[in-house]
């Protein structure tokens, strides 16, 4: 049968929050510059830095951000489960698949946005393979997501360890990165002229 809960949505105010979310969202990468081809094959030739900057402190205030907010005011924390065999599959999938596009799924839709026309196949293709999971989904959940499956837990939950323990550690993890990066900014430099230049400079789909 065809399912009709499809086609429910939430109420005006929560679209109206995703949309404002969104269009935030967009406006950060793109002033990032992680909506670039360039920026994100820098940081895997390791010479832009921009992008693990840019999620480092992304992960660092948004843990203090949803731990402040769970505890002060009991805001609902949504633990997915820790399916090792799974994740480590498709976090495999996904690294090659940004590591050859130069795109992950939302700086792809950011970039179309900005005008670049060479990430249009990517998303098609995203969406295709979200698409063939969907199919193959029921075959992944009874010999997949089992395998390795320690349920809906944190590291807190494993240890023992009060979570702001780990949200300290991140902090501090975060810190030591840009200290240690500190000379490499968002742009390669040249040392003898002071000039900077984008990363990589011969991208053959740096351009829209």
């Amino acid at each position: 049968m065809f399912n009709l809960d499809l086609f429910k949505f939430d109420t005006p105010a929560q679209l109206a929050l995703g949309l404002v979310t969104g269009i935030v969202f967009g406006v950060l990468l793109q002033r990032a510059r992680v909506t670039r081809y360039a920026t994100i094959v820098g940081q895997f030739l390791w010479k832009d830095h921009t992008v693990i900057k840019t999620m480092l402190t992304a992960v660092a205030v948004g843990s203090v951000g949803v731990y402040a907010m769970h505890q002060m005011w009991d805001v609902p924390l949504h633990v997915k489960a820790a399916e090792i065999l799974a994740v480590s599959v498709g976090g495999v999938i996904f690294g090659v698949g940004m590591a050859l596009l130069g795109y992950c799924p939302g700086t792809g839709m950011a970039a179309i946005g900005e005008g670049s026309r060479h990430a249009i196949p990517g998303v098609i293709g995203m969406l295709t393979g979200a698409a063939i999971y969907a199919e193959v989904y029921p075959w992944f959940k009874a010999h997949v997501l089992p395998v390795a499956n320690l349920g809906k837990v944190t590291f807190a939950d494993i240890t023992g360890v009060s979570i702001w323990v780990f949200v300290v550690a991140l902090i501090v993890l975060a810190s030591v990165v840009f200290y240690l990066l500190r000379n490499r900014g968002g742009k390669t430099g040249d040392k003898t002229t002071g000039t900077t230049h984008d990363v990589p400079t011969n991208a053959p789909h740096a351009t829209a």
